[in-house]
């Protein structure tokens, strides 16, 4: 099988934003990451574990050019120092462990500094996603099936069935294969939408922003997307031993302004639960960050309550974002852009819906973080079932933790 990934740069941009506040904060943190596939009928064949770890292999030789790091500089919150750091890093195959001791036939787990171990993840859901794809189907029907859905997707926005404001493509993890997304991505850029209005007069509108792919980014002249993701508050608020873990995100967002201050600055509410977190979500850090992600639980409530919460802190919620990026086709989207239209700006970071849509079910793959310096961390967000950690007792204390805070 050809090379998956075959440049550094194919990642989601927000690995490198929390790099970058790695490197300067937390270059000594240790990191465990365990890989589990959720579907319970889904099994990886001996052949397929053999060719994931020869992709993982060829990926870990590569290195950055000066073209790619040249990239990075011109994004305005990437200093050199971090760039420069970049252009001496590579991946370490020996962090990783491939086996097929695992109820789905795949075991993966990395081990090593945070700086390390973080920048794998997406690279290696991206492989597993192709690898399973291409060796288990008829990858030329799947191909068609996603360039068939594809159009007809397109199709709906361009003739205004549905309108989606600003919206970016976040299905790297997750894509078909890198041809799909890279048709997807380059399609979208190539489109233009049109302008509607809703039932009550207010202007509708459908802009592609760009995508998390930041290779992708760089090769279509689109912007790249991405800000934090829940290793960052798992890791920041909780690998500390002496911190409260109840207090993740005032720890999070405490080590984000340092780095970032005002830019680069959307929020992510759910990774101790968007309740826990509005409680450190104070005025100050409500205003530097420029918009808040939702990316579990249901969407209409947590957009009325971050508006709530803004209102009460005497800020004006049509100046901040509502970016929602869970689990979203077209019709969710359309339907919250209408819902919360002119009360704030409503922003989509769309994935699997776009970059893995065939006649075939995606894979539900994820690689979390389950250890930080020798110590359990866990996340419990809006929706049941959606954390990942080895040690029920930690999760147990965890939650004990956020309650005494949220009744106390």
């Amino acid at each position: 099988m050809k090379q998956i990934i075959t440049s550094l740069l194919e990642t989601d941009l927000y690995k490198f934003s929390m790099g970058q506040a790695i490197y300067h904060q937390f270059p000594g943190y240790t990191t465990t990451w365990t890989f589990k596939c959720r579907n319970k009928d889904v099994h990886f064949t001996t052949e397929m574990v053999e060719e994931i770890r020869d992709q993982i292999r060829r990926y870990c030789e590569l290195k950055f050019t000066e073209e790619e790091l040249q990239y990075l500089s011109k994004i305005r919150w990437f200093k050199q120092s971090y760039v420069d750091f970049l252009r001496l890093w590579h991946p370490r195959f020996e962090d990783f462990s491939i086996t097929a001791d695992a109820e789905c036939g795949l075991a993966i787990e990395t081990t090593g500094t945070w700086l390390n171990t973080s920048m794998y993840e997406i690279p290696t859901l991206a492989i597993v996603n192709e690898v399973y794809f291409r060796m288990k189907y008829d990858y030329d029907k799947l191909m068609e099936s996603f360039a068939r859905r594809l159009k007809e997707k397109i199709g709906w926005l361009t003739d205004g069935k549905y309108y989606l404001s600003a919206f970016s493509e976040f299905g790297l993890r997750r894509r078909l294969s890198a041809e799909a997304q890279e048709l997807a991505v380059k399609t979208l850029a190539e489109t233009q939408f049109p302008t509607g209005r809703d039932a009550d007069g207010k202007p509708l509108g459908t802009k592609f922003v760009g995508t998390s792919n930041v290779y992708l980014a760089m090769k279509y002249n689109v912007k790249p997307m991405g800000t934090m993701a829940h290793e960052w508050i798992m890791c920041v608020g909780q690998g500390n031993h002496k911190h409260n873990p109840a207090y993740s995100n005032w720890y999070a967002m405490e080590a984000w302004v340092k780095e970032y201050s005002v830019l680069n600055g959307t929020a992510l509410t759910d990774a101790i639960t968007t309740d826990c977190f509005l409680r450190d979500f104070n005025l100050t850090y409500a205003t530097l960050f420029s918009g808040v992600r939702h990316d579990s639980g249901d969407p209409y409530e947590w957009g009325e309550k971050i508006l709530e919460h803004y209102k009460k802190l005497e800020i004006d919620g049509t100046q901040k974002t509502l970016l929602f990026s869970d689990s979203l086709d077209f019709a969710r989207a359309d339907a919250l852009y209408r819902h919360f239209n002119g009360r704030a700006k409503v922003a989509f970071g769309i994935g699997t819906y776009l970059a893995n849509d065939t006649d075939e079910n995606a894979l539900n793959i994820v690689m979390k973080t389950t250890f930080c310096n020798g110590m359990d961390v866990a996340k419990i967000s809006d929706t049941p079932g959606k954390g990942m950690c080895k040690n029920p007792a930690y999760v147990e204390y965890l939650q004990r933790s956020i309650d005494w805070r949220m009744n106390h």
